[in-house]
């Protein structure tokens, strides 16, 4: 038997996770893989570190949610983006890990080259809850 939750609960888990994670989100770029798991230590290569917006994900319809406003940022190192972290407002309490692509991957850059001072863009992040 497979188990499936409302659109309802399904939203509900979404919205969570944006009140969990906070509102001075912390998403940071990096060169390296994408770890074990969010308790490992971070990748390698630390590309840039963005303050997402206050509000950064919108509102949960049914089951999906997506980044909200702009989530921009400046590279403070040269490399090619592979995996991202979102972090607490305090940029250490890891909530999220995946890959990053342009227009691919778990979250989407404009461009993965990033060099050192370089506008970077993310241009994709969508999250739809399991259990449909």
């Amino acid at each position: 038997m497979s188990i499936q939750r409302s659109v309802a609960a399904r939203d509900a888990a979404n919205n969570a996770f944006e009140t969990t994670v906070g509102t001075s989100a912390v998403l940071k770029l990096f060169s390296g893989s994408v770890p074990a798991n969010c308790a490992a230590a971070n990748p390698s290569g630390l590309l840039a570190t963005l303050s997402l917006p206050s509000d950064w994900c919108t509102a949960s319809s049914s089951g999906t949610t997506s980044k909200n406003g702009s989530w921009t940022g400046t590279g403070s190192a040269a490399g090619t983006a592979a995996s991202y972290r979102l972090y607490a407002s305090d940029g250490t309490t890891c909530h999220e890990q995946g890959t990053v692509g342009q227009g691919s991957g778990d979250l989407s850059l404009d461009n993965t080259v990033i060099a050192n001072g370089q506008s970077i863009t993310i241009t994709q992040w969508d999250r739809t809850a399991g259990n449909a």
